[in-house]
């Protein structure tokens, strides 16, 4: 699915701005997350199984570019989410602006950066896993993100509604332009909801590691690690549903891709 998507805005060229750019970058990193957590399940069953056998010198290595590559998909996956909020609080309240604030350029800058750093980052936890500051830095970013994005979608669901309201009251229309708030309403809703829903578990499962890692509850909570890993390839599946397949351009060009595969 987030093959899909990359494929349709790099096929369409209605499809080159930044707003896409950035689509297509969370699209890439939410296929990290789920390739580097598909490659460790299946090679621990490998390796349970007796199929693959491999020394633990190789094994350990393997293990730190799977679980970096995680890390690195992790971090660049909330950073996208963080500058899609970004620039459409841009596209919003700076309309008039926007394409001289959000230019190509800049747009190509922010992508490398959050790609550098994404990678930076990952080296840096796989060396000093060990140490609970480095689980702390992950949370708080986690934490970071989730405000930053409900401060910002809240601030423009605020300006819509005044909109709203100033439109219903010179229209005498209440009744169409209250659908369409409650539409916005709940599209906000679904965006927090779901990155809250599948992310959570995991961050507090990082929680629980530096707070009480030998508590019982803690303990019987860590057992369900598997799952959340789940719940987070649940939201690479979801978040091109959200962010992409909304635009009525790129569905067509998704239409376009699947017809010429087949």
């Amino acid at each position: 699915e987030n093959l899909l998507v990359v494929a349709a805005i790099l096929k369409n060229r209605n499809l080159h701005s930044p707003m896409y750019y950035f689509i297509c970058c969370l699209a890439v990193s939410d296929m990290l997350v789920s390739v580097s957590n598909l490659a460790e399940t299946l090679f621990m069953l490998l390796m349970e199984h007796g199929v693959l056998v491999i020394r633990a010198s190789i094994v350990r290595h393997m293990d730190n570019v799977i679980d970096m590559l995680f890390c690195s998909s992790v971090v660049s996956s909330l950073s996208f989410l963080g500058v899609i909020a970004v620039d459409r609080y841009i596209t919003i309240f700076y309309a008039l602006r926007y394409h001289s604030i959000m230019t190509l350029q800049r747009a190509v800058v922010t992508m490398a950066s959050v790609w550098l750093a994404s990678t930076v980052s990952s080296t840096v936890f796989i060396t000093y896993y060990r140490n609970n500051a480095i689980l702390l830095c992950l949370i708080g970013f986690f934490l970071f993100m989730l405000v930053l994005m409900l401060v910002l979608y809240i601030h423009m669901f605020a300006l819509a509604r005044h909109h709203v309201r100033n439109i219903s009251s010179q229209q005498k229309q209440p009744t169409i332009y209250r659908t369409s708030s409650l539409k916005g309403a709940v599209t906000l809703t679904i965006l927090l909801g779901v990155f809250f829903i599948c992310w959570g578990p995991f961050f507090f499962h990082l929680i629980l590691i530096v707070t009480c890692p030998t508590n019982p509850f803690c303990t019987c909570f860590f057992s369900y690690f598997n799952l959340f890993l789940i719940l987070i390839i649940c939201n690479s599946v979801i978040d091109p549903l959200i962010y992409a397949f909304r635009s009525q351009e790129l569905r067509r060009t998704l239409r376009e891709v699947v017809l010429c595969s087949w």
